[in-house]
């Protein structure tokens, strides 16, 4: 029976993709685990694998095509002895959208992992095996699994010949109570209205000739929606203190200092103020855990770990990598890791599972000068730091007058999860942490 192979969904919040590029063509033989495409979101560009063998019978969707939706039938699996002719009437393939030559949409380079699978329509109930006793499942849903803690050879597959599959590896997470992954943000990948007005509304206003129209790619569309459902659907509230860091900058430049040299005599490491801010909002989200929350409808996700997620501003858009509890890692794994997570952010080559989940956020803008800003909160996560810059500051002690390096640091709270107290003793302990370093390692 021909296996209709379907537009993956790369990440919980993706509804539509690119098909940037096939690597096989119509009369090709694959196997499990083939590359056979690339597909396109608005974070990365990710590796397509069989996941069963046969031959490519029809390829329904044409690389380069646009907002392929997920689910939607990109291609025509035959199996021994099939002939096209046999295989079920596939979906129209969407219509290619073409940017105009002036602004083109530039294609990301490709993933440095391949966590992407064929999903096809479900045939099976209970767990596959194979003759040999072992279980058939894509790599990615092995990959999930592991990470859950789960025994892939429970579960019941849904993929070609009961083959286990991401969705399947989710239901059997949701079966133990985990959260279910939320919905993608309402409108993302529509052309949404700019401030309430439409697209031609907005161009009537300029003169023709007077500006450059350029299509918004697929992370400005997410982007754009995510922070609208953000705006218009969590309670954000808003505090601000002010930091003295000269404690921090002398212990940074103290162990900076001390780094060893190599044969280029560059230092081995050298670490930001950033990565100070990271260990230090870590350790209050585990020093204040009812504050460590994020909003789940009709209950609160109370995290035990502190994932931190930090910003990283890349051309069209930004990421938010995370950093897995981030707590327990030292100034120099920090410094390394978040290093390493903005480069591939900027190469589009971070992994789903790098850039999702967390409970709270770091934004810096400190290194363009900024003094102070309120951050908007990246759902689902309950809070993040706005971190502004270090600066010289005249302040009064005891009666005296003294000069100091302060920073200013604003705290955005989703209310429906972190009340005003609760979130202002976060503040609170992280002031402690930064203005006394040596506590951290407490």
């Amino acid at each position: 029976m021909s296996i209709n192979i379907t537009m993956p969904a790369l990440s919980p919040t993706m509804e539509e993709g690119k098909l940037a590029k096939w690597h096989v063509k119509e009369g090709d033989t694959v196997s499990s685990g083939d590359v056979i495409a690339e597909i396109e979101t608005d974070k990365a560009t990710m590796e397509v694998e069989a996941v069963d063998e046969g031959k490519i019978g029809k390829i329904v969707v044409p690389e380069g095509t646009e907002n392929v939706k997920v689910n939607a039938v990109i291609a025509v699996l035959l199996q021994d002895g099939e002939a096209l002719g046999a295989a079920p009437a596939a979906a129209p393939a969407p219509k290619a959208e073409v940017a105009p030559a002036a602004a083109p949409v530039p294609v990301a380079a490709p993933a440095a992992v391949t966590p992407a699978q064929v999903v096809a329509s479900p045939v099976a109930a209970a767990p596959a095996k194979s003759e040999g006793g072992k279980t058939f499942a894509s790599p990615l849903a092995r990959r999930l699994a592991k990470e859950a803690g789960i025994d892939v050879s429970g579960i019941a597959g849904s993929g070609p010949k009961g083959r286990v599959v991401k969705s399947d590896v989710e239901a059997a997470k949701a079966g133990k109570g985990a959260a279910k992954a939320s919905a993608a943000a309402p409108g993302a990948g529509a052309s949404a209205p700019t401030g309430g007005m439409t697209k031609a509304q907005v161009i009537a206003l300029y003169p023709e000739g007077s500006y450059e129209l350029v299509p918004n790619d697929g992370m400005r569309k997410v982007v754009a929606a995510r922070l609208t459902e953000s705006k218009q659907t969590v309670p954000h509230f808003y505090l601000t203190l002010d930091c003295k860091i000269d404690a921090l900058l002398a212990a940074r430049e103290q162990i900076n200092t001390a780094a060893p040299k190599g044969k280029d005599g560059k230092p081995g490491y050298k670490l930001s103020v950033n990565d100070f801010v990271m260990k230090a909002w870590a350790v209050a989200l585990q020093r204040v855990p009812l504050a460590n929350a994020t909003w789940a409808g009709d209950s609160i996700l109370y995290h035990k770990r502190s994932d931190v997620a930090v910003a990283v501003s890349v051309p069209g858009g930004l990421f938010t990598p995370v950093v897995k509890s981030c707590d327990t890692k030292s100034l120099r794994e920090i410094s390394e890791e978040v290093k390493d997570l903005a480069t591939r952010a900027r190469n589009k080559k971070l992994a789903p599972h790098e850039y999702q989940g967390g409970a709270s956020s770091v934004s810096n803008l400190g290194m363009f000068g900024i003094k102070h800003f309120s951050a908007v909160i990246n759902p689902p996560h309950g809070t993040i730091l706005a971190v502004g810059a270090g600066e010289e500051r005249v302040y009064p002690e005891n009666g005296q007058i003294k000069i100091g390096q302060f920073m200013t640091v604003t705290l955005s709270c989703d209310h429906r999860a972190v009340d005003g107290a609760l979130g202002a003793e976060l503040l609170g302990v992280f002031k402690g942490l930064i203005e006394n370093p040596v506590m951290m390692l407490a």
